[in-house]
């Protein structure tokens, strides 16, 4: 199969490229090589390589300067999505929008699941959730793949700031009442591959089953590397100021991929154990950690 990756320097954008390189003939395009928000740029990359699937990975993912980029934030978020489901659409190619749990408010108070109603809180999740929506529109063979909380190999991340944060501290000082599902990049990447192999066009939670706060996370990190004689303090989001609100829990269901019998994602304890096994301290070549517009999520 023919994949074209927009993303493909951010983290789930180098999974991708890994998980998918090996089984389909892929076309993987950095945000130097390809900007999205560039309609004739788009228009004419993907008509030169005729794609069967493009896997549309890149975003602006910076969530409190968003709040003050809104215009940026939405050229790529929305427009840019547009511009590739349009070009997707135009070549007979099916299309995969990777969207994010920002698209919730987290007042549900247990794991969301596709068919919830959406209400956003932040221009980032404003911006993703009209990107789904343009996509929706424009391309009737597309997968909305949501998921949350990212961590993988490239790039900067909660997993990696906790463990260099701990590398200089002996205290940390973590919210416990924001809740949400850790997502491994490459299980992501995994799960998206699945779909690929389908036609379960619609939209899917895709994020590592169960959930957990982000003082958990941050204990359970510490604490599968060996680093238990650091004290990680509980806080409230409200002892914070940010710029863009948070859902306060935005946890998955993977309903979803189980009425579609796709396979379920591992829990996200086990993935964390095999990122920090396999792929912590790795790092490719050249890694430049990206991120303005690439590896959504």
């Amino acid at each position: 199969m023919k994949v074209l990756i927009t993303g493909a320097g951010g983290q789930l954008g180098r999974d991708l490229v890994r998980v998918l390189g090996g089984r389909h003939d892929c076309a993987a395009f950095t945000r130097q090589q390809l900007d999205i928000a560039d309609e004739k740029a788009v228009r004419r990359l993907i008509a030169e390589a005729k794609p069967e699937v493009i896997v549309h990975a890149a975003a602006y993912t910076k969530v409190d300067q968003a709040e003050a980029e809104p215009e940026e934030t939405y050229r790529i978020n929305a427009i840019g999505a547009g511009h590739v489901a349009i070009s997707a659409e135009s070549v007979g190619a099916r299309m995969v929008y990777v969207s994010t749990d920002y698209v919730f408010d987290g007042t549900k108070g247990e794991p969301y699941d596709e068919q919830d109603r959406t209400n956003p809180l932040s221009v980032y999740g404003k911006s993703k959730l009209l990107g789904e929506q343009f996509v929706q529109a424009v391309c009737p063979h597309h997968f909305i793949v949501r998921t949350s909380w990212l961590y993988g190999k490239n790039g900067s991340n909660f997993v990696t700031k906790v463990l260099a944060l701990a590398e200089r501290q002996q205290e940390l000082t973590v919210v416990d009442d924001q809740f949400g599902s850790p997502t491994y990049t490459y299980d992501l990447a995994e799960c998206i591959g699945g779909l690929l192999e389908t036609d379960r066009y619609g939209i899917y939670h895709a994020a590592n089953r169960g959930f957990c706060s982000r003082w958990t996370l941050a204990k359970t990190i510490l604490e599968l590397t060996g680093r238990t004689g650091i004290t990680v303090r509980p806080a409230r989001s409200d002892d914070y100021v940010l710029p863009a609100p948070r859902p306060a829990h935005s946890a998955f269901s993977d309903r979803g991929l189980r009425l579609a019998g796709l396979p379920r994602m591992r829990d996200w304890k086990t993935a964390l154990k095999a990122f920090l096994r396999s792929d912590w301290g790795k790092t490719d070549e050249n890694d430049d950690r990206r991120g303005s517009n690439e590896a959504a999520g």
